[in-house]
C-alpha cells in the first residue's frame, strides 16, 4: 500500500542507523512489527497468574 507520509528527517535518519535498515520502508515496517509485537505482549500479561499449568519439567524431558 502506498501512503504518503510526513516524517521528521532526523528521527528517520537515527532510526535507519540505529537498525541497520538501509530504506525508510524498511525502518518503518521493522518499527510497525516491533510495535505490534509489544502490544501483543502487553496483552497477554493481563493473563500474568490466572493461569494454572501444573507442569512436571522432569516428566517432559524424560519423554523425549
Amino acid at each position: 500500500m502506498r501512503t504518503t507520509l510526513d516524517l521528521p528527517e532526523p528521527l528517520i535518519d537515527e532510526a535507519m542507523r540505529i537498525s541497520h535498515q538501509h530504506t525508510k520502508t524498511a525502518v518503518i515496517i521493522a518499527a510497525l512489527e516491533d510495535y505490534v509485537r509489544k502490544n501483543r505482549i502487553q496483552g497477554l500479561r493481563k493473563y500474568r497468574g490466572k493461569v494454572d499449568l501444573d507442569l512436571d519439567l522432569d516428566s517432559l524431558r524424560k519423554r523425549r
